[in-house]
């Protein structure tokens, strides 16, 4: 089996050929660093099943950023078959830097000039034959977008795997082509396998190759005493760097033929849009109501806010399981809550036809709570969440696939720059909205270790998916029970509050604990386009596959096993009804409850009395945070079998014709007493703290035990702060100004400080 490599400038259209030739699930970003460890596929309508890895977007092969050493890295240690070179058709003069230095190894190489159908539309034309004599390898134009020419390009590759390559520099016919000659041959001398590529680099004073053969070094610098440029002096890196943008504009762009003349000062349709969406006073605002739209579109329950105009008197399919489908009292309902309603009815209605046919079967009572209540009420209490999850998803993967969720990370470099921090460290915590393990994974490309650790740090404080279902079952109940606001709105707030807390210690880190230089960050802000529906669709069938499996793997085990810990006691005998204070569960959760209390859902929970028997439910949501810590699809899920608990207890008897996740959230209230600023307590508690053990797992990986360490107790102490003033400020409105007060202060000293280490940073220098 053969084995082809992508590489390409980031925004060139990399990954969405990869997807189009393999058919995988590499999901398609418009930031540059989004694929940052190579993802691999297969190629099956070729002579021979091909394999397709996808390398990180890159502008060059030195070593500056992780994402290069990747790329370089495999290419010269792997030694794929062929390189299949992604050029923007759009920018030649570019994206043909890499191409040179990757036509200076010895592999074969195919060059794919993407983007044929917005050059035809600009009207521009490249004569591929001519630019391939040029370029000395097969150049094919394609459309990676719409598909066109993409079997033309792997024939291509596959002819041009069957023949060795030996390297070619355009710099042979430079000034410095003795030198690198004669350093090409000390390479040869010692056996090194692509010497021209590793001769050019050690010319540039590569840090690699000078800590490879420092011997070798000696020639170069034997060299520059006799050279001198009158413009980069003995700077060989520049001089090198000047010569093959003179190279790619003098031969290879006179390829390209324009049918009209551009004016310099032309701007095109994206220059007018970032006009308005990247002004420096706007940009923050719209992008804030954007955000609101997509929870708007996902959540509510009165679409539009038309509920109170049209005065609807009835719900549609009223009396049935889908009752309140399409509207309810308050309104219409919004695309992504009728998809909601409309999974909650299906699931709904399999657990009543399930505990049926379990009864049918004269199953016996542990059996039936175990299949009823142990499995089915949480796995198809988080299931009831899917339809809102993918929604959500679809409407971020549309700004990010536009190229909006770029302009993003340009808004916030430009304000927090001055702070500390770059907007390269915003691309992961965005990335964090989809998950947390791939954001965590992705600051490897951030130069600045102590960037790296705040980064990583706030990365969960960003919502991810897992986390929807709890802001959708504890908005919805809120709404529900004690008629406040609407879904969306809390759901919205609750995801403020995250990015909020995130910017504030992320800043506070950076001036106080995690101080240091601010790395430059360079970035291209593609143009706009409309998403590619199929990298759409294979994103959202990522992410289904994804929940689906975690929700019969993980959730399934913690819903069994809270279930059994919930019915059994200590001698191992089941728990009666209305006697569930002696289960093994109850007595773990009222061991830890005082330590919430604070929090706003500890012991301040009021005992409730059923037919005379005192019941102590008290420590429900403490179990549900607790097991949280493994996956934050577990909450919901333990709310489904706690709620089952309480339902047959004959707390909340309604529950058993009901099988959703706000009903659920509703008989936790109903059996607690809890307030409504202990409800969102418990909300920003579980987006701030531990993560699910996936993401502390992949953080260990990424950080030292110290750092890893300190970063689990920076969330279990921020989590815990933060949960406490939402609580507090809550229940009793006036303790913001104390709060505000000493938030005051805390600004003064930090900033104080941060002048104290300046001056003594610059004494020091």
């Amino acid at each position: 089996m053969k084995r082809f490599a992508l590489a390409g400038n980031p925004n060139s259209g990399k990954t969405t050929l990869f997807n189009s030739l393999t058919g995988a699930t590499a999901h398609v970003g418009n930031w540059p660093g989004v694929t940052v460890e190579k993802k691999e596929g297969l190629y099956k309508k070729c002579k021979e099943v091909v394999q397709i890895v996808d390398l990180p977007g890159i502008y060059s092969l030195s070593p500056y950023t992780s994402e290069e050493v990747i790329s370089r890295n495999f290419i010269i240690d792997e030694k794929p078959d062929c390189v299949i070179n992604i050029v923007d058709a759009t920018n030649l003069e570019r994206n043909l830097y890499l191409t040179t230095q990757l036509l200076e190894m010895n592999v074969p190489v195919v060059v794919a000039l993407n983007m044929m159908d917005v050059l035809e539309k600009n009207g521009d034309k490249i004569d591929c034959d001519l630019l391939s004599k040029k370029l000395g390898v097969p150049v094919v134009l394609i459309s990676a977008q719409t598909g066109e020419n993409l079997e033309e390009l792997m024939n291509a590759a596959y002819e041009a795997s069957l023949t060795p390559r030996e390297g070619k520099s355009v710099l042979e016919g430079s000034r410095l082509n003795v030198l690198i000659q004669d350093v090409k041959t000390a390479f040869t001398g010692l056996d090194v396998e692509n010497p021209l590529f590793h001769a050019i680099k050690l010319i540039e004073n590569d840090d690699i190759e000078i800590q490879n053969h420092p011997r070798l070094i000696k020639i170069v610098d034997e060299f520059k005493k006799t050279f001198a440029d009158e413009k980069f002096g003995t700077d060989l890196e520049a001089i090198i760097a000047d010569e093959r943008y003179k190279y790619i504009t003098s031969e290879y762009v006179k390829a390209r033929t324009r049918t009209r003349i551009v004016n310099k000062f032309e701007q095109t349709k994206s220059d007018k849009i970032d006009k308005v969406l990247t002004n420096k006073w706007a940009g923050i605002p719209i992008f804030l109501v954007i955000l609101f739209l997509i929870f708007h579109l996902t959540f509510s329950e009165n679409f539009l806010y038309l509920g109170g105009l049209l005065n609807i008197q009835h719900a549609s399919f009223e009396g049935t399981a889908f009752e309140g489908l399409f509207w309810t009292k308050s309104g219409i309902n919004s695309p992504g809550f009728i998809l909601f309603q409309l999974m909650g009815g299906i699931t709904g209605q399999l657990a009543e036809w399930i505990a049926v046919g379990v009864d049918a079967m004269g199953a016996s009572p542990w059996a039936a709570g175990l299949i009823n209540d142990g499995i089915f009420a949480g796995i198809f209490a988080v299931l009831s969440f899917v339809p809102q999850i993918l929604t959500i998803f679809l409407f971020f993967s549309i700004l990010e696939d536009s190229g909006y969720m770029s302009r993003v990370v340009f808004i916030l470099d430009r304000i927090f720059r001055k702070f500390g921090l770059s907007g390269r460290a915003f691309i992961p915590m965005i990335m964090g909205f989809g998950c947390s393990v791939p954001a965590i994974v992705n600051t490897r490309t951030l130069a600045d270790e102590k960037e790296k650790v705040a980064t990583i740090r706030v990365i969960p404080f960003f919502s991810c998916g897992a986390k929807l279902p709890i802001l959708t079952a504890i908005a919805g109940a809120i709404v529900a029970q004690f008629g406040v606001g609407n879904a969306d709105l809390i759901t919205f707030g609750m995801y403020i509050i995250g990015i909020v807390t995130a910017i504030v210690t992320v800043l506070f880190m950076r001036k106080t604990t995690m101080r240091g230089e601010i790395p430059p960050f360079v970035m291209e802000l593609p143009a706009y386009h409309a998403p590619q529906f199929k990298s759409t669709m294979i994103h959202m069938w990522d992410k289904l596959k994804h929940y689906i499996k975690k929700a019969f793997t993980i959730i399934l085990a913690s819903t069994v096993l809270i279930w059994f810990l919930t019915n059994f006691k200590w001698d191992w005998t089941m728990v009666e009804d209305g006697t569930i204070n002696e289960s093994i569960i109850a007595s773990i959760g009222q061991l830890f409850t005082p330590i919430f209390t604070p929090l706003g859902f500890g012991s301040q929970l009021k005992e409730i009395t059923v037919n005379g028997v005192a019941l102590n439910f008290t420590w429900v949501f403490v179990v549900a945070a607790v097991t949280g810590l493994i996956a934050k699809e577990n909450v919901i899920a333990t709310f489904g079998v706690l709620a089952a608990c309480i339902a047959s207890a004959g707390a909340f008897p309604e529950l058993a014709e009901d099988e959703e996740g706000i009903t659920y959230v509703q008989a936790m209230i109903n059996a607690t007493g809890i307030t409504l600023p202990g409800l969102i307590s418990f909300i920003v508690f579980n987006m701030t703290t531990i993560p699910c053990f996936a993401a502390v797992a992949t953080t260990k990986s990424e950080l030292t035990k110290k750092q890893y360490h300190g970063t689990l107790l920076f969330w279990i102490v921020t989590s815990y702060i933060v949960s406490t003033i939402v609580y507090v400020v809550g229940s009793w409105w006036w303790t913001v100004f104390i709060f505000v007060a000493a938030l005051a202060l805390v600004i003064v000293a930090i900033h104080y400080y941060d002048r104290w280490m300046d001056q003594k940073e610059r004494a020091r220098a």
